[in-house]
């Protein structure tokens, strides 16, 4: 298609987008399964149902253009989920995974963002209020989107932090632990029997104390005659 005027730029640049979209819905069932983090799964699934209705906002630009929305094939966004595809291949750790594919969707995010910012103002410049207007909601949720990922990321990139020495580490101090773990029991083991013995004394102490209560009032008894 020869693109000469701003009008099939644009045209272009939607059918772009639409093909992208497509391959993002495509892609998400997998990164939700592969995210470990409850709250990454919810932001993925959430984002897989918006671009559902961003398909459908595509859709409806096209019908107003009297286009059709498909017959392009998006080559960045291939490039994006092929990156996404190679991350999940290697299988990194959970916690670094889940870090890994957070980069991957900002870097889809920011492609779409580009993007739904270049027709929403293609469609300002040649007059199309109504279809900027719906291109501006897709472009707020994926800034939406964005923010959330980024939030997601604080907690989770200091998760996939857990350096490995801390591993060799815990090897090390093991046999440490078990060294003051039968020290403890030692001890453990001596104070019981100190307390054994302490309550034994208390019973015999008790015992004499007994005794010599009941022997003087024995005694007392045969003063009074009793």
């Amino acid at each position: 298609m020869e693109l000469d005027t701003l009008k099939e730029l644009y045209i272009e640049e939607l059918k772009d987008l639409y093909s992208a979209e497509q391959q993002i819905l495509k892609s998400m069932p997998k990164m939700i399964r592969k995210a470990s983090n409850p709250k990454l799964q919810r932001a993925f699934t959430t984002h897989m149902r918006q671009t559902e209705r961003q398909i459908k906002r595509l859709e409806r630009v096209a019908r107003l253009l009297g286009e059709a929305p498909g017959g392009k094939k998006c080559i960045g966004m291939k490039g994006l989920i092929d990156e996404v595809k190679e991350l999940i291949d290697e299988k990194p750790e959970p916690e670094v995974l889940d870090a890994g594919l957070i980069s991957k969707a900002q870097h889809i995010e920011h492609y779409e963002m580009a993007g739904y910012g270049t027709v929403r103002t293609y469609a300002r410049l040649l007059g199309y209020e109504e279809q900027a207007d719906l291109l501006q909601q897709t472009l707020d949720e994926e800034g939406e989107t964005d923010h959330l990922l980024t939030a997601l990321s604080e907690s989770i990139n200091v998760e996939a932090l857990a350096p490995e020495g801390e591993e060799e580490d815990e090897e090390e101090m093991a046999p440490a632990r078990k060294r003051g773990t039968k020290r403890g029991a030692k001890r453990g083991r001596g104070t019981a029997s100190k307390k054994r013995t302490s309550r034994r004394g208390a019973a015999s102490r008790g015992a004499l104390a007994r005794h010599k209560s009941g022997t003087l009032h024995d005694r007392a008894k045969a003063l009074i005659g009793g």
